[in-house]
């Protein structure tokens, strides 16, 4: 469980969130050959999965792979769209999210930007509190951070190349997403604790947002009351507390400032709650959301943190249910 006090903002640190517009840096692209019928799936699974991202109904890692994630945010986006709710892309549905094969793959050129996020990646704590930045490990992080995909999308979009050793000026094959930078304000969260869901409810009690997390994989530190947004701040500094890593042998025996970045171990964003310990943020491993718990608080990927943090105020009040079905807002 992370402590309240544990995360804060440099005191001259400009705060500034990270969400790229991916479209105005990718153009549409046809792969060479004929394409097989696994590539038109792929573009088209590929293609409901952006559809779905742009519109803040998280289908997970964008990967091609239509599972459990891509298919409860298509239910959701279903239900409050008035269309059979079968998770399913049919006809209607497809109209509805505007869904794209034909224009949802880019080429997009390395930047030096790009090459700057990456950083020393240190296991030590007290080698990361030495750090200014903690930037990713590798070109392949930034990209998959940048497109909201999995690393495995973007070697099947790029046979042949090794996307670590590119330089700045190299084009990749990526997805396009819309680049989409304002969010409505939320009038209350609902953390569904046995879908690992977060769903963000408008001031008509509609469903505007749904995003997957991670939950304490300790159930006896799952929150058994209600609470409300008290901090919201982006590219947080971590306090580690060794009291509160009893996991961690480094032999460490004060508080260590963990400095920001993509690595930092609450991401690129931080959304405080009342309840002390628990709060809502970004992680610096979006592959292993809702596959691994944490020590109390909600992980979600960062870019998925960041859009959170636009739709949050303080005071908001946050709802905990633990039951999967239909919920009461529409």
């Amino acid at each position: 469980m992370f402590a309240k006090s544990a995360f804060s903002t440099h005191r001259h640190q400009r705060v500034m969130t990270v969400l790229w517009a991916a479209s105005a840096l990718a153009f549409p692209v046809s792969l060479p050959g004929a394409v097989t019928e696994w590539e038109s799936s792929l573009r088209r699974n590929v293609a409901w999965q952006v559809a779905l991202d742009n519109l803040g109904f998280s289908p997970g890692l964008i990967d091609g792979q239509i599972g459990f994630k891509t298919q409860i945010a298509t239910k959701e986006f279903q239900r409050v769209r008035g269309l059979p709710v079968t998770g399913e892309l049919d006809d209607a549905t497809a109209k509805a999210l505007a869904v794209d094969p034909d224009g949802v793959l880019g080429k997009y050129t390395v930047e030096a930007a790009d090459l700057a996020e990456i950083g020393p990646c240190p296991q030590s704590w007290v080698a990361k509190s030495k750090l200014v930045r903690l930037g990713h490990e590798s070109l392949d992080d930034v990209l998959a951070e940048k497109f909201h995909c999995k690393k495995a999308l973007l070697n099947t979009l790029n046979p042949g190349k090794s996307l670590n050793h590119l330089k700045a000026g190299a084009q990749v094959v990526v997805p396009i997403l819309d680049g989409r930078q304002e969010w409505p304000a939320a009038a209350c969260l609902e953390v569904n604790l046995a879908e690992k869901i977060i769903r963000v409810i408008g001031p008509d009690r509609r469903l505007i947002a749904l995003f997957h997390c991670s939950i304490a994989a300790n159930k006896a530190k799952l929150p058994d009351q209600d609470a409300e947004v008290i901090k919201v701040a982006a590219n947080p500094v971590y306090s580690f507390d060794p009291k509160m890593w009893p996991e961690v042998k480094e032999r460490i025996t004060e508080k260590l400032e963990i400095p920001p970045g993509p690595r930092n171990p609450v991401g690129r964003f931080w959304i405080g709650l009342s309840l002390p310990g628990y709060g809502m943020h970004g992680t610096p491993n979006p592959e292993l959301i809702g596959k691994t718990g944490s020590h109390g608080c909600f992980r979600l990927a960062n870019w998925d943190a960041i859009r959170l943090g636009k739709m949050v105020r303080l005071g908001l009040p946050v709802r905990f249910v633990n039951s999967s079905g239909p919920m009461a807002f529409k």
